[in-house]
């Protein structure tokens, strides 16, 4: 439960910095990165609230989208170098 809190804690983080990189530089991998550790602050909530048994195949699902995202944020900073 406390690890679930200090995950929320630390993707909301990230997903206001990625928004506020986002806002200065236009750089889509920062607003990406954001979106992603957004989905993942969901799938924490969904896991607190006593959701993540029943949920499991979903948050999977999410979980491996939200990866995917991180993955593709990184592949465009790499192409843009």
């Amino acid at each position: 439960m406390v690890l679930n809190i200090v995950n929320i804690v630390l993707c909301i983080i990230i997903v206001i910095l990625g928004c506020l990189v986002y806002k200065k530089n236009q750089g889509i991998p920062a607003l990406l990165i954001g979106i992603s550790f957004g989905i993942f602050g969901l799938s924490h909530i969904v896991t607190i609230i006593g959701l993540g048994e029943a949920l499991m195949n979903a948050l999977i699902a999410i979980r491996a989208i939200a990866y995917l995202l991180v993955v593709f944020a990184l592949f465009i900073m790499v192409k843009e170098k």
